[in-house]
C-alpha cells in the first residue's frame, strides 16, 4: 500500500505541477539543469536522457548532459566538478556511489547549486529530514528498487516451481538501487519461498563478459543450479549470455532488471523468462520537472517513484508494452 501510496502522491504533484510551471514567458530567465547519469552508454540513462530533453523543450529549460563512458566513481567526480564550475541552477545525478559521493555533491550545495539524485542516492536515501550528513538533496526519484527485487522473486519463483538454487548477478556493493533490489529478492525469497535456495551474490563491475563467466563459474560449482536474477542491465545481459555458453536453455531460468533492445530476442528464444522494465524516461522528466518547481519556489516531494512494467515472451510484441524498452 506505501508504494501505491507514493505513487499517487507523485502523480497529483505531478497533476499540479502542469498547471504551475508554465513554459518561460519571452524575456525571463531560461534556466540550465545539468542532468550526470552514471555512465553515458547505458541504454537505461540514454532513455532517461531522452525524457529530461521532452521536459526540458516543455519547459523552456536549457538541459546540459554530461557524464563519464563507465561506471566509476573515480570518473564521475571528476565530471561532477566540472559540472560545479560552470555553475548550473540545478544538478540531477545518479550518484554511482552512496558514500563517496556525499562530499563531492556537498561542493554543489556550498556552490548555492541545489542537488537532485535520480535512479540512486546518497546515504540513506532520506532526505531533507535534519539528521545525517546526507540529507541535503532536494528529492530522491527512481524506481522502487525494493519493490522491484520482490517483483523478481516472485517471477523467478514461478519460473522455476518454487524449489531449487539460485543467485543474484549485481554490479558491486554501496550502489544504492543494486543493493535494494538484492535485498527486496532475498527478503521475498526468505519470507515466501523456503524450498529456494539463494546462493552467494556475485559481483561483476558492471561488466556483461564478467557476469557471463560468473555464471558459469557458479554453475560449475552448483550443477543443480536452477536460477539467476541479474539485478541490472549488463549483469542480466552477462548472466543470459553465460546460461546461453553453457547449454543451459531453459535449465537455468534468467529474471533480467531491464530492458534493453536486445532483451526482446532473449524473451522470444525462452533464454530471458521475464524482464523487469523500470520507466527511465519518467525519471528524467520528472527529474528536469522537479528541479524547475524548485528553482521557481514550490515544494517537491523528497522522493518521487516512477513505475515498472512487466515484460515476458506473452506480451513482448504488445506495442503498450515494447514502449518501455529501452534506446539505445
Amino acid at each position: 500500500m506505501k508504494h501505491l501510496i507514493t505513487r499517487l502522491v507523485a502523480g497529483l504533484w505531478l497533476g499540479m505541477l502542469s498547471l504551475t510551471v508554465p513554459i518561460a514567458p519571452a524575456g525571463a530567465k531560461t534556466f540550465t539543469i545539468a542532468l550526470i547519469p552514471g555512465l553515458t552508454t547505458d541504454p537505461f540513462y540514454i532513455t532517461m536522457h531522452a525524457g529530461a530533453q521532452a521536459a526540458a523543450k516543455a519547459f523552456g529549460v536549457n538541459l546540459v548532459f554530461q557524464g563519464a563512458p563507465q561506471w566509476s566513481t573515480a570518473l564521475q567526480v571528476p565530471v561532477l566538478d566540472a559540472v560545479i564550475a560552470r555553475h548550473p541552477d540545478a544538478i540531477l545525478i545518479a550518484p554511482t556511489d552512496a558514500h563517496e559521493l556525499i562530499e563531492p555533491l556537498r561542493k554543489a550545495v556550498a556552490a548555492g547549486i541545489p542537488v537532485i539524485t535520480v535512479d540512486l542516492y546518497i546515504g540513506n536515501g532520506r532526505y531533507q529530514m535534519g539528521s545525517g550528513n546526507a540529507d541535503f538533496p532536494l528529492s530522491f526519484i527512481a524506481s522502487d528498487n525494493f519493490l522491484g527485487g520482490e517483483i523478481a522473486a516472485d517471477a523467478l519463483a514461478r519460473a522455476i516451481s518454487n524449489k531449487g538454487k539460485v543467485f543474484v548477478s549485481s554490479v558491486e556493493p554501496g550502489i544504492s538501487a543494486a543493493d535494494q533490489r538484492e535485498l527486496g529478492f532475498k527478503t521475498e525469497m526468505k519470507a515466501r519461498f523456503p524450498h529456494i535456495t539463494v546462493l552467494a551474490t556475485q559481483f561483476n563491475h558492471d561488466d556483461a563478459n564478467a557476469a557471463a563467466s560468473q555464471l558459469q563459474a557458479t554453475l560449475a560449482r552448483n550443477p543443480d543450479l536452477v536460477g539467476v536474477f541479474g539485478a541490472n542491465l549488463f549483469s542480466a545481459l552477462g548472466a543470459a549470455n553465460g546460461v546461453r555458453a553453457a547449454g543451459k536453455l531453459g535449465k537455468v531460468k534468467v529474471v533480467a532488471f531491464d530492458a534493453p533492445p536486445a532483451i526482446v530476442g532473449d524473451l522470444k528464444s525462452g533464454l530471458v523468462s521475464i524482464a523487469i522494465a523500470q520507466h527511465p524516461a519518467e525519471i528524467g522528466w520528472f527529474g528536469v520537472a522537479a528541479a524547475l518547481a524548485h528553482l521557481k519556489g514550490q515544494s517537491i516531494p523528497t522522493v518521487i517513484h516512477t513505475g515498472f512494467t512487466v515484460i515476458t515472451p506473452q506480451n513482448v510484441d504488445d506495442p503498450s508494452v515494447q514502449k518501455f524498452i529501452y534506446h539505445d
